[in-house]
């Protein structure tokens, strides 16, 4: 199977994608006055804004969980390896143009890299979430339950789906300029059909069954489900499995996506 060979040849050049991974990771702190920083302070200062337009401006408490700037906090953060991966993924094979050529490495691990990257930028931002958790733990404001196991597999999901979704990106924006800017739209559209800022029970029927083909509505609610009660706003195990199975499906066809288009690739760089 082509996934399976593929991603032998990933695991055969491990140490290869972990010091790319560093690289990554040393030039983005590197270039930064603040550093690390700057992982958490835009999640964290879009949490404060729509904090406060929603619950004093607005009066609107039922937007998502309480107390609802951690359910705004899990939301960004997300979101932010999200769209940060989806942006970069797209430029991948462009901006690494000569080595992919003159390498002979997967060209997938250029994909992975950046995944991988923006992915441990997420864990790097997680003692932030931790702090805010044990903020509303003392004052008696959050209910950790024992759903908290289903966050680790949210970020596995999020990984698969964002790994598939960069391996279509990739090859398509080196043979269509324009992708760049197609994806900067839509992840601008999707920001808002996304519930990152409120919850899933919102979306009114039938469209809230439209929003579960988009993987981070479910990612999403299994990184939630452990930090809030479930009286009001039940878990939506429907959104789940359709993330699972929908992230499933974009690997694959990822994985066949880039493979055609490879060479095609190759020639355009």
């Amino acid at each position: 199977m082509e996934l399976v060979r593929r991603t032998r040849a990933l695991w055969e050049r491990r140490s290869v994608l972990s010091t790319l991974v560093v690289r990554d990771l040393r030039v983005r702190y590197a270039r930064s006055a603040l550093g690390y920083v700057w992982t958490v302070l835009d999640p964290l200062l879009m949490s404060l804004i729509y904090f406060v337009v929603f619950v004093y401006i607005l009066k609107r408490g039922d937007l998502g969980h309480q107390p609802y700037f951690l359910f705004l906090v899990i939301g960004l953060l997300s979101w932010q390896w999200f769209s940060a991966s989806l942006t970069d993924t797209s430029r991948a094979l462009l901006s690494e143009a000569k080595l992919v050529r003159s390498t002979n490495l997967p060209r997938e691990i250029w994909v992975v890299r950046v995944i991988a990257s923006k992915g441990v930028e997420f864990l790097f931002s997680l003692p932030v979430l931790l702090a805010f958790l044990l903020f509303y733990l003392v004052r008696g404001d959050a209910h950790l339950n024992g759903w908290l196991v289903m966050f680790p597999l949210a970020i596995v999901v999020q990984a698969v789906s964002l790994l598939g979704l960069g391996l279509i990106l990739a090859p398509i924006t080196v043979l269509v300029t324009d992708m760049q800017r197609v994806v900067r739209i839509v992840l601008r559209m999707l920001f808002y059909a996304t519930p990152v800022i409120y919850t899933t029970h919102l979306v009114p029927e039938p469209y809230d069954k439209i929003t579960w083909l988009n993987p981070l509505t479910g990612v999403l609610e299994m990184m939630r489900a452990g930090f809030f009660r479930h009286d009001r706003y039940a878990i939506v195990w429907g959104s789940i499995a359709t993330a699972a199975v929908v992230s499933v499906v974009l690997l694959v066809v990822g994985v066949t996506v880039f493979r055609r288009l490879e060479r095609p690739v190759l020639k355009e760089i």
